[in-house]
């Protein structure tokens, strides 16, 4: 569950390498996996390793910039339909306009299955691997 303060990794080519929940979107008081949240990002990726490729990509976001995110992994356990509990090793989001279409052009990492019934098939498709 991802509430107020909460520090999540942000698992995508735009930049952002730690961001903080600022305000879950609805009238929630937690986000689970697939919610729309506001972010402000604390730490920026290292541009160094990541070549020049990593150049163009990491100037889309900045420290200190709010931007809404997605939630694609969390701590606490999840119950799906056919009884089995998912839980991950992390917090982890995906950065997104404020149209809904994902920031960066890639996802590194695994996502949760329950963004499909989300309606964000974008970031499952860019996704490398789903559980």
């Amino acid at each position: 569950m991802i509430q107020l303060k909460s520090m999540l990794t942000c698992i995508d080519n735009s930049g952002a390498a730690l961001v903080e929940c600022a305000m879950v979107i609805g009238q929630k008081r937690h986000a689970g996996v697939g919610d729309r949240i506001v972010v402000v990002v604390q730490k920026q990726r290292n541009i160094s390793t990541e070549g020049m490729a990593g150049l163009s990509a990491s100037s889309k976001v900045k420290r200190g910039d709010i931007r809404q995110a997605v939630v694609v992994r969390t701590r606490y356990p999840v119950q799906r339909k056919d009884g089995s509990v998912l839980r991950f090793g992390d917090n982890a989001c995906v950065l997104i306009s404020k149209a809904g279409d994902p920031v960066g052009t890639r996802v590194s990492g695994v996502v949760g299955q329950e963004l499909r019934r989300k309606k964000w098939s974008k970031i499952l498709s860019m996704a490398t691997m789903k559980a």
